[in-house]
């Protein structure tokens, strides 16, 4: 029964971002480029969290956690855009393009809950100050992060045995430089009406609900500190969560224009210069936003490069 559902094609043909061979090689190295700052920013993060015990505390702790899914994230999609480009190739095999798919889901997934984790926890700092640390245990702490790997697994997981029930029959070419679930389901000849009712039922609760979690929080978080008598004291309660903000809103606004629009609408443009965002440009931007507006991790990063170059030096 496997064998007639299963799909001719035995491999799929990326297309990348460009034709052009000029572009080609311009685009390669602007992603090559936004690859080494995406690992090499999140690691400084991932060390400098590690090596200073005075943020070794909840919030970053998932920070630092977000930092190695958005390298992992990049991970999933960039090299082999960059090796396809080297080699001269543009295929990929039907097993790799699923595995790939699969770890699309769980890593924007993971993204989705710990930006919902992060927001609760700026909600207990600013709305209950006196028992944070009481409410954000190491347990809980723990308990959150784990809870969202296996909820992003196994959310993974159906989207991408749905996908391998799919016939591809002839035409096997994706017109982007990964294996995005809405061009997959453009090339099948199946009836994929239940793989589309899944994204825009289970997949939808996976991505509203914490986005939900997002909205409440900082409603909650605005209402409490409106009540702030002194403007600087109203200003340096915000400032803790803007970085914050600026990220789950570069986020959400490009995953909503990929997959909640009806596929009849998506334009392939328009789906590839979204995916970008949020597949490149977002890892490789949180980063420098969280770094750039934290005074303690400021510190701690400047401090661990001094060391570094005097150990250097010696």
């Amino acid at each position: 029964m496997r064998g007639a559902n299963q799909s001719s094609v035995s491999e799929f043909l990326l297309l990348g971002l460009s034709r052009q061979p000029q572009q080609q090689q311009l685009l390669f190295m602007l992603f090559l480029s936004m690859y080494l700052a995406t690992v090499l920013g999140n690691l400084l993060i991932l060390l400098a969290i590690s090596m200073d015990s005075r943020l070794h505390i909840p919030m970053y702790f998932f920070l630092s956690n977000l930092s190695f899914v958005d390298i992992c994230f990049s991970s999933t999609t960039v090299p082999k855009m960059l090796a396809n480009h080297m080699l001269g190739s543009q295929t990929i095999s039907f097993s790799a393009c699923l595995t790939q798919m699969y770890f699309l889901f769980e890593f924007t997934d993971m993204d989705n809950f710990l930006l919902a984790v992060m927001a609760y926890d700026r909600f207990v700092a600013v709305c209950h100050p006196l028992h944070y640390s009481a409410k954000m245990t190491h347990q809980l702490c723990a308990l959150l992060v784990t809870g969202s790997w296996v909820i992003a697994s196994l959310n993974a997981l159906l989207h991408t045995l749905l996908m391998a029930q799919l016939s591809f029959c002839a035409d096997n070419t994706i017109p982007h430089f990964f294996c995005d679930v809405t061009p997959l389901l453009k090339l099948s000849c199946s009836d994929t009406r239940i793989n589309q009712m899944m994204i825009l039922t289970e997949g939808a609760l996976i991505m509203i609900t914490p986005f939900i979690c997002i909205l409440v929080s900082y409603i909650l978080i605005t209402c409490t500190v409106l009540r702030v008598p002194s403007t600087k004291g109203r200003w340096k309660a915000f400032s803790t969560c803007g970085s914050h903000l600026a990220v789950v809103s570069l986020f959400y606004v490009t995953i909503i224009g990929v997959y909640f629009n009806p596929s009849s609408s998506h334009l392939s443009e328009k789906d590839t210069t979204a995916t970008v965002m949020y597949t490149v440009v977002t890892p490789m931007l949180n980063p420098f936003i969280y770094s750039l507006r934290n005074r303690d991790l400021k510190g701690s990063l400047q401090k661990m490069i001094v060391k570094c170059t005097v150990f250097h030096e010696e």
